[in-house]
């Protein structure tokens, strides 16, 4: 029987060996921290648990939906989309109705508040241009560009396109390619209106997801091993022998390198058959997450589970009362920007009375956290889509999983969902344990 070594304990690692284990293929799976869940994490705040970003999902996350129900995860609570924007003008809102898609997304659109009725006109007819085309663009360009060629008005950019840019591709609009955000914009609104729904952990990253799924891969005979890095993939003559490891060696038959983008070009650039992989992968750019968490006394409460700014520093607040912590705020700051230049104490500040400027009634915060990733994501740039990866490799047996190979997704939970999910049925077809079906 085949079995399998998985390098990277994050959301695409541990997708591809869930997969595996369920049709009985041994894996072992090597995680070079002592916490698996990769860049969807928790750390420690005070007394409690956080996660290291507010990785939200949608109910279009159809291959992380399934594992979560597979894996016997807590189901996450379910909201329909509603869109609500401080602006430095009138607040805008936008909330998706119980009807069939896209009638809701349209419906949506023409009762959107805070806009001027052409501007909604504009929106809804830019909808049904993407939906004729079947967002699909010929040429890949920027968003930005995209927009200007159907019109949208600065008011749209600011309210509506360019919060949904950053918030799914982490990058700002004059480099995030059109394709990619198309994509998400099909998926989310053009064929369930339970796509569109927002979807909100209960618990702390770690237990949403990583600790099930390693409970699932021992139940079902594969191996963990935490807190071990692993240096270098042997091959020789274009068969895959064995990666080496800070401890020791481990032969393996087959090889899912489930690692980031530039971890993986460092594991490929050794090997002639795979340098152009780890060349195009040097190519990619990233982009940065800050998460400010505030702790607020338990009263304080947002109505909604989360609204946006524009025109500040802040770009999301998240009211954690969901993940039973109730009086703890999430501040989100997506993609570059002069806050990156700023110290912890500086942007902490500049958060706090930002926040404290849209709500006077709140107490001043009593403790607060800075998480910065400054790799939390590539930069979902134009033209992304030419530099990924599949996932099968010229080298037989050596395969890569990670949101950054061809989904056609952004650097998303889904995106490293479905890419392990694809890594492993490919695997499995190649055994001759499952027929590839996609």
């Amino acid at each position: 029987m085949t079995n399998v070594t998985i390098i990277g304990g994050g959301w695409a690692g541990l997708a591809t060996a869930i997969e595996l284990c369920q049709y009985g293929i041994p894996v072992t799976l090597i995680e070079a921290t002592r916490q698996l869940g990769g860049r969807a994490r928790c750390v420690a705040f005070d007394a409690e648990r956080v996660d290291n970003g507010q990785h939200l999902m949608i109910g279009a996350y159809r291959e992380t939906l399934r594992l979560l129900k597979l894996v016997k995860a807590p189901a996450p609570v379910r909201r329909r989309l509603q869109l609500r924007m401080h602006t430095s003008a009138r607040e805008f809102s936008l909330t998706a109705p119980r009807l069939p898609a896209p009638l809701h997304l349209i419906v949506a659109l023409l009762n959107a508040r805070g806009i001027h009725a052409h501007e909604r006109r504009s929106a809804l007819r830019f909808c049904v241009r993407l939906a004729w085309q079947r967002f699909q663009l010929g040429h890949d360009i920027s968003l930005a560009q995209l927009l200007e060629r159907h019109r949208q008005t600065r008011r749209l950019i600011e309210c509506l396109w360019e919060p949904l840019c950053l918030a799914t591709l982490n990058t700002p609009l004059n480099e995030a390619s059109a394709q990619v955000f198309l994509t998400v914009l099909r998926d989310a609104f053009a064929r369930r209106r339970a796509d569109s729904d927002l979807l909100f952990a209960t618990t702390d990253l770690g237990q949403t997801f990583p600790a099930p799924a390693l409970d699932f891969i021992e139940r079902h005979g594969g191996r963990v091993i935490l807190g071990e890095r692993i240096n270098e993939v042997r091959i020789a003559g274009n068969v895959l022998e064995s990666v080496v490891g800070a401890q020791q060696i481990h032969p393996c038959q087959n090889l899912v390198i489930a690692a980031p983008a530039y971890t993986t070009a460092h594991l490929l650039a050794p090997h002639a058959a795979l340098q152009p992989i780890a060349y195009n992968l040097q190519q990619f750019h990233y982009e940065p997450i800050c998460t400010v968490y505030l702790r607020y006394p338990a009263y304080v409460t947002l109505d909604t589970e989360i609204v946006g700014f524009t025109g500040t520093t802040t770009q999301w607040l998240v009211d954690r009362a969901h993940c039973d912590q109730p009086g703890l705020m999430a501040a989100v700051i997506s993609a570059h920007g002069t806050h990156m230049e700023l110290g912890n104490q500086e942007l902490l500040e500049r958060v706090r009375d930002e926040i404290a400027q849209r709500y006077p009634s709140w107490p001043a915060p009593y403790n607060a956290m800075v998480i910065r990733e400054k790799r939390a994501t590539f930069a979902c740039r134009v033209f992304i889509n030419a530099l990924r990866p599949p996932n099968a490799t010229p080298v037989r047996g050596v395969w890569l999983a990670g949101d950054y190979t061809a989904t056609g997704y952004p650097a998303t939970l889904e995106g490293a969902v479905r890419s392990g999910v694809n890594c492993a049925r490919q695997i499995l077809a190649s055994t001759k344990s499952l027929p590839i079906s996609n």
